[in-house]
């Protein structure tokens, strides 16, 4: 079914716990990276990752496995359970994993039996839909392989493209309100006080949040139409494509000028890597720059002082951007 719409009904509570994502959601980004798999599409960069991810699962052996067993799982522009996609999966993404293979046998039964309303299943996946404790744990082992393996080309543009959009929400958030970061999520979502609404591949649907808050989790892989939890009664979740962008040039290099010898080379790469994302967080400037958390924070603290970037604190992360003047710094030290 296309031409369908999302509805999530806000209440005052709701827009007082709005949350943003801490990190890569790595099993919403499995789901979602198997249907660009089976559907050509979604952009260039997508059509290079999908050849690039078919040849790595043939050569460890996973292709035929994620064929048999996840692509039945996840068809496109219909009901997928949603055990595969664990909401504690947010916060550290091997717990999605630990999560999933914890799974009880009765849920996996009953979201199974849903799926079948939509689609025949293999034989291939018997056991799991009898809630099979050890087709349970297979399962949870081969999400985490297929990550592991499909995942590897992309995970840098991956994290810097979430990071950027992380980011983004967070200074909205911040500096401009809730409902400001609602109506800012992108031409597939509107927000209609008290209601947002957004492109559905799966007819209409509602979720009245009752005082339950919203957690936005972007997504790379997610090409086409925002995406939530099939259950209501799960903690709400919103799925949608993060923004695409290229990065600026030059800006990772700290290379062909003078500041590095003006900032030092650590902190001369901790400034570009601030401006080619427009703002991150200090875990993220430490593994792009590769340097240690508290190192990143350090130089960080005094990129602050001396006015060259300003750092604002959302809930358990700090947001690190270019103030006017480092921005006429990087300006001036950047070859033409």
């Amino acid at each position: 079914m296309t031409g369908g719409i999302l509805r999530i009904v806000f209440t005052g509570e709701d827009l007082v716990r709005l949350r943003i994502a801490s990190g890569i959601d790595e099993l919403w980004e499995m789901a979602m990276s198997l249907h660009v798999l089976q559907k050509p599409g979604g952009g260039a960069d997508m059509t290079t990752w999908r050849l690039q991810a078919r040849a790595d699962l043939a050569e460890t052996g996973l292709l035929q496995p994620v064929r048999r067993t996840l692509l039945p799982l996840m068809p496109i522009k219909a009901y997928f359970p949603d055990f595969l996609t664990p909401h504690h999966a947010q916060t550290e993404p091997q717990n999605g994993i630990d999560v999933l293979a914890d799974t009880p046998p009765s849920r996996v039964r009953h979201e199974l039996d849903q799926l079948r309303r939509h689609t025949a299943l293999p034989a291939t996946l018997d056991d799991l839909a009898r809630g099979n404790q050890r087709a349970i744990t297979g399962l949870a082992g081969l999400t985490s392989r297929y990550c592991q393996t499909a995942f590897a080309p992309h995970r840098t543009t991956m994290e810097h493209a979430l990071g950027r959009e992380r980011a983004r929400l967070t200074r909205l958030l911040t500096d401009h309100g809730v409902e400001a970061t609602l109506a800012a999520l992108g031409p597939a979502m509107r927000w209609r006080p008290p209601v947002l609404e957004a492109d559905y591949a799966t007819g209409r649907y509602e979720i009245p949040l009752r005082g339950r808050g919203l957690t936005l989790i972007p997504s790379y892989f997610c090409r086409y139409t925002p995406v939530a939890l099939a259950d209501p009664r799960l903690p709400p979740v919103l799925i949608y494509p993060a923004p695409r962008r290229v990065p600026t040039h030059g800006a990772d290099t700290g290379t062909g000028d003078a500041l590095p010898d003006l900032l030092g080379a650590t902190r001369a790469r901790i400034l570009r890597c601030i401006a080619a994302t427009a703002g991150c967080t200090t875990s993220e400037l430490a593994r792009r720059t590769g340097t240690s958390l508290s190192s990143a924070s350090a130089h960080a603290q005094v990129l602050h002082r001396t006015g060259l970037i300003t750092s604002t604190r959302h809930a358990n992360m700090v947001i690190h951007q270019l103030t006017p003047l480092g921005t006429d710094l990087i300006r001036h030290q950047t070859p033409s």
